[in-house]
């Protein structure tokens, strides 16, 4: 059985396939197995008490460092709006109330921008991806995925605010974008990409 390396902050197996295939062309050598879920290794989940999306991964990440031993990866991401100050922001998936409620969310945000016309509807999804060394190091990239808002929902794809942002440079909001395309450009790629480098040096040390 192969020996983990490297742990990330999520019980979503999309989100490791996903870490894997970004450091795989940097570090070819690299067991896919080696690098594993927080589930996979039994570790709690620490309160998100955090103001920013960095602080929160990072609180997510050293937990999971300290709780392993190993180097550990996380992300924190969510929706901010300019009209409204860059919220949701980091409540994002709660802002009705309820946590991971997607419809709900979607749902209220769309009515408290109701009389907004298209030209004061911009906003952006915001991703912070963190590494946290057992020996205290940590690293921070953040990536963005810049659009506006529709006013209602468009697009089998996706999850979350996916429905309602409308991507820049097109009409398409993020959920009616092919998966490889969205993967390509999305907040969570870039800042996964911009972070990647550092992990090879660490899983290289």
């Amino acid at each position: 059985m192969t020996a983990p390396r490297l742990v990330l902050a999520t019980h979503n197996a999309h989100k490791i396939g996903e870490l894997r295939a970004i450091l795989a062309p940097a570090l070819p050598g690299l067991d896919p197995a080696s690098i594993v879920g927080a589930r996979d290794v039994g570790a709690p989940e620490p309160v998100e008490d955090g103001v920013t999306f960095a602080e929160n991964a990072l609180i997510k990440a050293r937990a999971l460092a300290a709780f392993t031993g190993l180097p550990a990866v996380a992300d924190d991401s969510g929706l901010a709006v300019d009209v409204l100050g860059g919220a949701p922001g980091i409540f994002s998936a709660r802002w009705s109330g309820r946590h991971g409620d997607d419809r709900a969310n979607l749902e209220l945000l769309l009515a408290q921008l109701g009389d907004i016309a298209d030209q004061h509807r911009a906003a952006r999804f915001t991703c912070a991806a963190a590494l946290v060394t057992p020996d205290g190091a940590e690293h921070v990239e953040l990536g963005y995925l810049e659009g506006r808002l529709a006013h209602a929902p468009r697009g089998e794809h996706g999850f979350g605010y996916d429905p309602i942002l409308i991507v820049e440079g097109g009409e398409l909001t993020a959920a009616e974008l092919a998966p490889e395309r969205k993967n390509a450009i999305s907040h969570r790629g870039q800042a996964f990409r911009a972070l990647a480098p550092v992990v090879v040096r660490v899983l290289s040390a």
